[in-house]
């Protein structure tokens, strides 16, 4: 893909993203997808990542603003910059209780395309900083 595919793919998953349309993330991931969960596991396959994505909405509401978006020359890698800005609205195992907290943080996620589709994506932020604004 060239940069400007590749940026305007990400750029449709942010979009998705911000409009809680996972059935539109979903069309954009390869099959095969790997997901790196910050501070966790790698999980593989589109399914995964459905349920990742309904468990995390179980638990909070994110907006991410002022993304910035680098794509590399060969369009097959690209990272993205932004802030999410957020409410805790349920308990999730393992961290402080939920009372509809609110929370804005710097992250990032970096990607690999295949074929067209999004087949990495990594996420990074800070989630001791997270747990102090919540707790």
């Amino acid at each position: 893909m060239s940069q400007a595919d590749t940026r305007a793919l990400i750029e449709r998953y942010f979009a998705a993203f911000n409009a809680s349309d996972f059935d539109a993330m979903d069309e954009l991931l390869h099959e095969d997808v790997a997901h790196d969960i910050n501070q966790g596991g790698r999980e593989i396959g589109r399914d995964a990542f459905r349920r990742f994505n309904a468990m995390m909405s179980r638990h909070y509401r994110e907006t991410l603003r002022d993304i910035e978006i680098m794509v590399s020359e060969s369009g097959v890698r690209a990272a993205a910059e932004f802030t999410v800005d957020g409410q805790y609205i349920a308990t999730a195992e393992g961290l402080p209780p939920a009372d509809g907290q609110n929370y804005s943080l710097p992250a990032g996620i970096f990607f690999e395309i295949d074929e067209g589709r999004i087949s990495r994506v990594t996420t990074y932020y800070n989630l001791k900083q997270w747990i102090a604004q919540v707790s």
